[in-house]
């Protein structure tokens, strides 16, 4: 019984593990995960299997990883509310920010809020709807009338020169034309 459910699996199942890798790339973000995965995919078939062979192999195979994929995604998303540790009972209720804590994330605030004003003009619009409004790429594309690819660049140019203005950078000094290019760039070029 085993010597013939063995051959199954290798000539119904295992054939398909080209594909079946191309699968699970294109759909689980954690590449190094994919070889572990493929091979808990193998040991739900084999397993299953062994109770009852599927009439048709290779959409079983594929049905078993995209319900892997799925209990994997849905167990990421449950939060335990078992206690972390022994926790001594805390009675302090507000962390106390200290007057210099305070101060410091007001002028940190007040040097973003700076280098954001600084932004060209579409930069600025850019980020805002990626980093605020939270909207996709494709739907900030839609929205400005330009390319995917021309979001992504103000996106880049926009949060290195908020960094750089954040911390003091070297963008944070010189000023910051239309097309985002600063004055130490403009004198290279």
């Amino acid at each position: 019984m085993r010597e013939a459910l063995d051959r199954w699996f290798v000539t119904q199942i295992l054939i398909h593990e080209e594909a079946l890798t191309r699968f699970l790339h294109r759909h689980w973000p954690q590449r190094d995960e994919v070889h572990d995965l493929r091979q808990e995919v193998y040991a739900r078939i084999y397993e299953a299997a062994g109770k009852a062979l599927p009439a048709q192999p290779k959409a079983f195979l594929f049905a078993s990883a995209r319900h892997l994929l799925a209990d994997k995604v849905r167990r990421a998303q449950v939060v335990s509310i078992e206690p972390m540790g022994d926790f001594e009972p805390s009675h302090v209720l507000v962390d106390e920010v200290s007057p210099e804590r305070w101060a410091g994330g007001r002028q940190a605030l007040l040097r973003l809020a700076d280098a954001f004003d600084r932004l060209p003009d579409r930069c600025r619009e850019v980020v805002w709807l990626r980093r605020v409004e939270h909207l996709s790429q494709r739907e900030v594309a839609a929205r400005m009338g330009i390319s995917e690819k021309t979001v992504e660049k103000h996106i880049a140019r926009g949060m290195r020169l908020l960094a750089d203005g954040l911390h003091g950078g070297d963008h944070a000094a010189g000023g910051i034309d239309e097309e985002g290019v600063d004055d130490e760039r403009r004198r290279a070029d």
